[in-house]
């Protein structure tokens, strides 16, 4: 199954592709979005690696990926429901990892949680996701906020590899979940 281009009432999230390089380039190089994602990208880091990681990690199970994100035709930031783990592992059947990032004028506006919710949508009605996870910096207040605001529900503590940021960095970490039992049981109540 390829990636759904899946609407909102606001949002029009496309399955990411070569063609918004630009795009990813952009967002990548603020170092506010990046704060808690191991800091700002160069312009090669991106084209060389980030993009390219991510166009293959898209493709690890069908239905799942990374979508940009566009309002009113202009680019909004980009949503990710992937497989969890390293890209080398197998996917976990029945489960996936969203993930988020948008433009800082963007910020502020629900439109995190406008995407968020419609991937969660996606992946328990049209996927039939089992359980749905979010990885965070546990001082990334905003992200943890937007998780909660979608349904997630924290579900642990930890300190995230350290190969993965800058040294000095502070590796504690949460993870939030929710199953499609939970989800349903939201929806109903």
């Amino acid at each position: 199954m390829p990636q759904a281009i899946l609407h909102t009432e606001r949002l029009r999230l496309v399955p990411l592709s070569h063609a918004h390089i630009e795009h990813q380039i952009e967002l990548d190089a603020d170092p506010e979005v990046m704060r808690y994602l191991g800091g700002p990208r160069t312009r090669a880091q991106v084209v060389d690696t980030a993009h390219r990681a991510a166009l293959a990690d898209a493709r690890r199970a069908d239905g799942l990926g990374y979508w940009a994100g566009f309002t009113g035709g202009h680019f909004t930031g980009y949503w990710i429901l992937r497989p969890p783990g390293d890209t080398d592992e197998p996917a976990p059947p029945g489960q996936a990892e969203l993930g988020y990032r948008l433009l800082r004028r963007h910020w502020r506006q629900g439109l995190g949680s406008e995407g968020s919710a419609e991937l969660i949508r996606h992946g328990f009605q049209d996927l039939a996701l089992d359980r749905i996870c979010a990885m965070t910096s546990a001082a990334n207040t905003a992200s943890r906020a937007t998780m909660a605001a979608v349904g997630l529900r924290h579900a642990r503590d930890f300190d995230a590899e350290a190969s993965w940021f800058p040294p000095g960095t502070d590796l504690r970490s949460v993870e939030y979940a929710i199953t499609r039992t939970q989800w349903n049981a939201d929806r109903a109540a």
